[in-house]
C-alpha cells in the first residue's frame, strides 16, 4: 500500500495540537525521520547538539546510522534534558539511577548504567522491576502514550487520513525530496 504522507502544513497543524514531551518526541520523529522505537529508546549520548545529528545504534536490521537533529528543537531538548538530569540525580540519591544496558555493553563498561549519558532521553515517570534482571530501574516511556497523543492531535487537526507515528518518517523523507535534497542523502538518513 502507498504510505500516507501529510503536507508540510498538515504536519504543522498536527504538531500545534500536541504539547509537552509528546510534542518533543513528534518533532524528533518528523525532524529526523526516526522510527517510534528509535525515539523511545534514545539515550542522552545519542544526541549531538554540536553536529546537529542523532545517532541511532542497532536500528532496524541491526544497522547504526546518523540522522538530522533539527536546530529548531535544540533549546527545547536541552531544557527537557535538564529535567531528565534532575530526575536521574534524584534516583541516584535514592540509591537507584541504573538504566538497562545490553549485556555486552554492561560487561565492557562497568558502572556505565548509572552514568547520565546512558540514561534514556524519554524516561518513564516511575521506576519498575526489570523482569530480565529482577532489578528496580527507570525504563523509557511506553510507545503507546505517543501513539495515542498523535491520534488525538490528528483528529483535533481535522485530518482525515490514517496517520500514525510512522507517518512522520514518511513525511520527513518526502519533504526533504520536495525541498531538493538528493535522494541518496535521504536514503542514508533513513
Amino acid at each position: 500500500s502507498v504510505p500516507v504522507v501529510l503536507t508540510q502544513g498538515q504536519v504543522q497543524r498536527v504538531l500545534r495540537e500536541m504539547h509537552g514531551t509528546h510534542l518533543l518526541m513528534a518533532k524528533l520523529l518528523y525532524g529526523g525521520g526516526l522510527r517510534l522505537m528509535e525515539c523511545v529508546r534514545l539515550r542522552v549520548q545519542d544526541l549531538d547538539f554540536e553536529r546537529g545529528l542523532v545517532y541511532l545504534c542497532a536500528a532496524k536490521g541491526g544497522k547504526d546510522r546518523a540522522t538530522l537533529f533539527p536546530k529548531a528543537i535544540h533549546s527545547e531538548l536541552k531544557q527537557h534534558l535538564d529535567k531528565v538530569r534532575q530526575l536521574h540525580e534524584h534516583d541516584l540519591e535514592a540509591g537507584r539511577g541504573e538504566v538497562y544496558m545490553p549485556k555486552s555493553l554492561a560487561r565492557k563498561h562497568r558502572g556505565a548504567a548509572k552514568e547520565f549519558r546512558w540514561q534514556y532521553v524519554f524516561p518513564s515517570k516511575s521506576r519498575g522491576t526489570d523482569p530480565r534482571a529482577g532489578v528496580t530501574r527507570r525504563h523509557h516511556v511506553l510507545e503507546s502514550g505517543l501513539q495515542k497523543a498523535v491520534k488525538v492531535a490528528v483528529d483535533r487537526a481535522g485530518i482525515h487520513k490514517r496517520v500514525s507515528c510512522h507517518t512522520f518518517r514518511h513525511c520527513f523523507a518526502t519533504h526533504l525530496l520536495e525541498n531538493g535534497v538528493n535522494i541518496r542523502v535521504v536514503q542514508e538518513l533513513m
